[in-house]
């Protein structure tokens, strides 16, 4: 349990967390085009309020031990890999090996800011 505590971990989960929120606020409302738009806004206003009481935290955190740089880092990646899920699961649309090669693409990327 400590070691998920920690400033290197703690950060990752709760970047995590914070993204299926803000994957929701961003693109759930998707499901519902029949709704009116300021409806829409504000429950993803709602919604990106407990994004950010993850996000800021985890970025505090983290910044103990990684730098600004790697921090949005893992954001960019996590980002993709939470939307990845939520387009297949919630959205039901499918991935493609476009999708997935640039995806892949981006984690190399991704893979160079942590190199030492």
């Amino acid at each position: 349990m400590a070691a998920l505590l920690s400033p290197k971990v703690l950060p990752i989960l709760m970047l995590v967390a914070s993204n299926v929120f803000m994957t929701f606020a961003w693109y759930g409302h998707l499901k519902f085009k029949g709704s009116a738009l300021y409806v829409v806004v504000l429950v993803s206003w709602t919604i990106a309020f407990f994004e950010y009481w993850l996000a800021v935290p985890a970025n505090r955190i983290g910044s103990q031990v990684y730098t600004t740089a790697e921090l949005k880092t893992m954001q960019e990646v996590i980002t993709l890999s939470v939307f990845a899920v939520f387009s297949v699961v919630y959205l039901k649309e499918a991935l493609t090996l476009n999708h997935l090669l640039g995806f892949a693409l981006i984690a190399g990327g991704a893979a160079l800011i942590f190199r030492a």
